[in-house]
């Protein structure tokens, strides 16, 4: 901490004394580049020395020093954009003494405008041979010179503009974000859905059992939920006649955090109407494989060292037979309450005492199965009791329609066909009232909207932060969020 305020006032003075000295002025803001970094490489790059020596050409680029190499009368540094890094060759005799005399001043972070030609070094490495430059943000702190290993995890998370100014491949990670949404709008709007908003905050939790963020609305004088999920107003539309919508923004649950979990994450939701839940499979087959596809050129990935083929078709599994096959519990402990409590018990879950024979099922499923579903694979035939939203199957009323995709362990989406039917929805309703889960109040105009008649309709939510964790090999939900909620710690 000693060393980098000296160092911090070390800059401090100099800053002041380029100004009191040399006439520098602190901070302009008239200088404009009139090309980056990636179209300069791109545009020269291909050329032999020879063809860059008869360009007279003189661009105007921008950027932060990263390192600075002195030969007495000559110097080199390297210097990036928002689109990449490049050499500089600067020289004494072409500068001038007096600008070559402040480029001495110049420290690693500074970001400085240039402008110059291009050449190839004798080494070959393109570089812009420097005619003139301007300073046009001091960096008073240094960058650190190590930045990567476990002991500064959390300080790259806390100050993640070092992370990305130092670390090129967490900028990729977040580059190939943007790329990833944007193929997954693109998919989703060349498929015939709306993209729509619903409320942030609502008077109602629901749409998941989750426990919610409160706020307090001063005029209306009213308690708001963070939302949970969109699923409810998202349903009302196609209700009132969107058949196909989708909505990709952020949720709030608070929980706990983990490499899986943060407490404000990214969801997609869509909901097609004239469809059911195996319908959906397909169509989360495709989008995958798709997306993967455009975004990465392939489908056969690599997460933390586990192979994974997106193509179509995967796997599909009934949660009792994956937790049979998979997680190795015998069928008759599926079959017996006392049996399944027990093997939970035995497995370190934690019970209250009064979980049903479903809900058990549902823990020695998430308990002996998840982790080891390499997948892609479909969970299917969940507990209707624990389906609070979901349409019973016809055939089998114990269970209802519904998947959730695993990939790598963890879950990425969930689906079913909708329930649709008032009076179910209603009785569903009341008992998660009873049991206090789910809702803090019976959403009557829900069921309203219900009443009214909703079409036969499907619906799907997919995690957009555990998705991008898979298609960039990023262990941690952590490492594709900008700026993940942290303790409070004090700034060095």
């Amino acid at each position: 901490m000693e060393d980098i305020n000296r160092l911090m006032q070390q800059r401090i003075d100099k800053f002041a004394q380029l100004k009191d000295e040399m006439g520098v002025e602190h901070f302009p803001n008239t200088y404009r580049k009139d090309t980056d970094i990636e179209a300069f490489i791109d545009a020269y790059q291909p050329k032999e020395a020879q063809e860059l020596s008869a360009i007279s050409t003189v661009h105007r680029l921008a950027g932060r020093i990263m390192a600075v190499r002195t030969f007495g009368k000559a110097s080199f540094i390297h210097f990036q954009d928002g689109s990449g890094r490049l050499q500089a060759f600067f020289e004494k005799a072409t500068v001038g003494d007096e600008a070559y005399a402040l480029f001495k001043k110049l420290d690693v972070g500074d970001i400085i405008g240039l402008w110059g030609t291009p050449v190839k070094t004798r080494t070959g490495e393109l570089s812009v041979y420097v005619q003139g430059f301007e300073l046009l943000t001091k960096s008073f702190r240094p960058l650190p010179e190590k930045w990567h290993g476990l002991k500064d995890v959390e300080i790259r998370y806390r100050q993640r503009y070092v992370d990305l100014t130092v670390s090129p491949e967490v900028k990729e990670t977040f580059l190939l974000r943007t790329k990833i949404i944007k193929a997954l709008r693109a998919y989703m709007d060349g498929s015939g859905f709306i993209e729509v908003e619903t409320p942030m905050m609502q008077p109602i939790a629901g749409g998941a059992t989750a426990k919610p963020f409160i706020t307090h609305h001063n005029v209306f004088d009213m308690d708001l939920y963070l939302r949970i999920a969109p699923e409810l107003y998202l349903k009302r539309l196609i209700v009132g006649g969107f058949e196909r919508v989708y909505e990709i923004n952020r949720n709030f649950r608070n929980e706990g955090v983990s490499t899986r979990h943060n407490p404000e994450f990214t969801m997609m939701e869509f909901y097609m109407a004239y469809a059911d839940y195996a319908d959906l499979m397909t169509f989360t087959e495709n989008m995958f494989s798709t997306i993967a596809q455009e975004v990465l050129g392939k489908t056969t990935i690599t997460y933390q060292g586990q192979e994974i083929n997106l193509s179509p078709p995967w796997q599909r599994y009934t949660l009792k037979d994956a937790t049979r096959d998979i997680g190795g519990v015998p069928q008759e402990v599926l079959d017996s309450r006392d049996l399944a409590a027990a093997r939970c018990k035995e497995l370190g879950a934690e019970l209250e005492g009064n979980e049903t024979l479903a809900e058990l099922q549902v823990i020695l499923f998430e308990t002996t199965a998840e982790d080891k579903l390499t997948g892609p694979v479909f969970i299917t035939s969940y507990p209707t009791e624990v389906s609070p939203l979901s349409r019973m199957n016809n055939d089998d009323p114990s269970i209802v329609d519904r998947f959730e995709l695993y990939v790598a362990g963890r879950e990425i989406a969930n689906a079913f066909s909708e329930l649709n039917d008032p009076f179910d929805q209603r009785e569903r309703f009341v008992e998660q009232l009873k049991k206090k889960e789910g809702p803090s109040e019976l959403d009557v105009d829900y069921i309203r909207a219900l009443e009214y008649g909703m079409p036969p309709t499907a619906g799907e939510g997919i995690g957009i932060d555990r998705l991008i964790m898979l298609l960039t090999d990023s262990p941690s939900i952590r490492d594709v969020i900008l700026f993940p909620l942290l303790r409070k710690g004090e700034l060095s």
